[in-house]
Formats: structure tokens, sequence, C-alpha cells
């Protein structure tokens, strides 16, 4: 048997949080019954600068089962990678694999028990993917796709369909902590580890309250962080758009001869004005990615720490435990 830590990321959660610690409850309860995880095994809420009673929730849970659930809670809001970060990180010593997972109770935690035979048989990392995506809207669907293949394109290695549910061995963990920049972008830098890997597949649930933390903000946000972090891709792009732009300046300046030779220097008003403004627009458009990636080498350069523990409930004494968590 192994120790199994379940790490929860949670942000504004108060409505969701009492059904998905009910949930975990009971299915850590079959698993250590089942002989598959040790007594040891428990789960972790990383309560990442919540605004409502999150907090409260947690250290109620752990108060009730300290054998069960701890908390993490970060000094401040510092947005779903670092907390999740957090959590491995913070949790990497005491157990023997983590499962990252949500606290919207969309991720099938039935998936769980292949996940764990997959890592029992010498798996490091197991990827929890969506075996469809019926559930998504059109629009979400056709852009989820699009940015896969957009991210393919830019040469990151990432999983399809794969968010942030999985399982990663200890090893995987000191392999994940070795990754020293302060942009996380955990879909894309897991896959680096490179040791053995397996997926699951699962059908995504209906979240079961409250509202989605990812709008198409942070969604276009968290691209950007994707590709920005882990590929060079789109400064060689506009190296590359510089280029052809130097060669088609070569044709435009025979044009122009060729017009100022037969006369007919006044025309090509509508071609000099278009020229002006998409070599303008271009401009700033490579200034602004330029940019992007500088900001980044600065923040880079500053080391600052990704987060900073406030407080870390874990008990390590053995206490007896009812069958299930208290309503908050």
């Amino acid at each position: 048997m192994k120790t199994v830590y379940l790490v929860v990321p949670c942000y504004n959660e108060e409505e969701v949080l009492p059904e998905t610690a009910k949930r975990l409850n009971r299915k850590m309860k079959t698993l250590k019954r089942d002989g598959i995880i040790t007594e040891d095994s428990r789960v972790v809420f990383v309560d990442d600068g919540s605004k409502d009673r999150t907090w409260k929730i947690i250290s109620k849970l752990h108060q009730k089962l300290p054998q069960m659930f701890d908390g993490v809670k970060l000094s401040r809001n510092e947005g779903h990678q670092n907390a999740l970060y957090a959590g491995l990180m913070q949790v990497k010593d005491h157990c023997d694999a983590a499962i990252s997972l949500d606290a919207d109770l969309q991720d099938d935690i039935e998936a769980i028990d292949e996940m764990i035979q997959y890592f029992e048989e010498g798996t490091d990392i197991v990827y929890g993917v969506r075996s469809q995506r019926d559930t998504d809207t059109f629009f979400k669907r056709t852009t989820a796709r699009s940015f896969y293949k957009l991210m393919k394109r830019m040469g990151v290695e990432m999983v399809e369909d794969h968010a942030d549910y999985r399982l990663m061995s200890r090893r995987a963990l000191e392999g994940l902590s070795e990754f020293r920049e302060v942009n996380l972008f955990l879909r894309g830098m897991v896959p680096m580890i490179g040791y053995p890997t397996a997926e699951v597949y699962y059908e995504r649930g209906e979240r079961f309250a409250g509202e989605s933390k990812y709008p198409l903000r942070k969604m276009i946000s968290f691209a950007a962080q994707g590709i920005t972090s882990l590929s060079v891709k789109p400064i060689r792009l506009i190296t590359s758009i510089g280029i052809g732009i130097f060669f088609t300046s070569f044709l435009i300046l025979l044009y122009s001869l060729i017009r100022h030779i037969t006369g007919h220097t006044v025309a090509g008003w509508t071609s000099t004005v278009f020229s002006i403004w998409a070599i303008g627009g271009l401009q700033l458009l490579a200034i602004g990615i330029i940019g992007e990636y500088i900001g980044k080498i600065y923040l880079e350069t500053k080391a600052r720490p990704k987060y900073l523990i406030e407080s870390w409930l874990h008990d390590e004494a053995e206490e007896p435990e009812t069958d299930e968590p208290e309503e908050s």
C-alpha cells in the first residue's frame, strides 16, 4: 500500500466545499478499507487567498477529521497554478504520490482507482484525460481544440483534453521542484519531467455549485501564459515576418520605379496608406510580444517567491474519525 494525498486548490469555494469534502471523505475511506492506500493518506485543501468562508470550512474539516483533511492557506491570492504547485510541494515529503484535482466536483473521482493502479505498476505520472466534450458549448469545444492545436504548433508538449487532474509520484514531484521559474504553466511543465506516464480517461461532469473560475478572459490569459512561458516561437515568427516584409519591400521598390518611369507617380495612394497601417500594426504587435517576454525575464530575475504559506494544518497523531464531515 502507498500513502496518497489528494491536493485540491480552492478559491472562493464555500458553496461547493462541504459537498466536495463529503464525497472525497467517502472515497478515501473506501480506498483505505479496500487496502489500496494507507491510513496516513488524506485530502489537502489549498486556500488561494479566498475572500469568503473557504478557510473557515477547511479549518472546521481539519478540526473534525484531522487524519482525513489537511489545510494550506496562502498569504494572498497567487492564482490556480501557484496554489496547486504550493500544495504539491507542501505534501511531497509526506506521501508516496499526490493526486491533484479541482474543487468543483467535475473531475470523476472514481478514476482515482485506476490512477493508483498505474502508479503501483511503476508509472510516475498518470494524466486524467476527458473522454469527450459533449457537455461543453460549441464555442468552448471549438476554442479548446484550437488552443491545443496552437500550443502544439508553438512547440509546447501537452496532453490533449487534460487539465490538472493527475497523479504524480514522489520522484515526479521532486523533479517538478527542480523547475525554478516564477511563471508556472503546469500542463506544459509536467510532461517535461520525462518519467513513465499513462492516461486514464473519464467523463467530466457538471459543476456542483458556484461559478467557474475560468471565464473567457482568464482562458485567453492562461493560453498566452502557456505559450510565452514555454515557447520562443512567437519571437521567431516575428523574425520570419520581418524577413518576408524586407524582401517584399524590394518588390514595392521595383513597382515604384516602374510607375515613376512610366509617368504614373500619383497612383498608389491606397496601397501606400494600407502599407503604413499594416507595417505600423505589425510593429506594435512585435513590440508587444517582445515586451511580454522581457516582462517575464524581469520577473524571473527578481527571484521572488511564487507563494508564501500563512498556515499549514497537519496532524500526525492518530485520532478517531467519524463517518462524515459536518455540514458547514
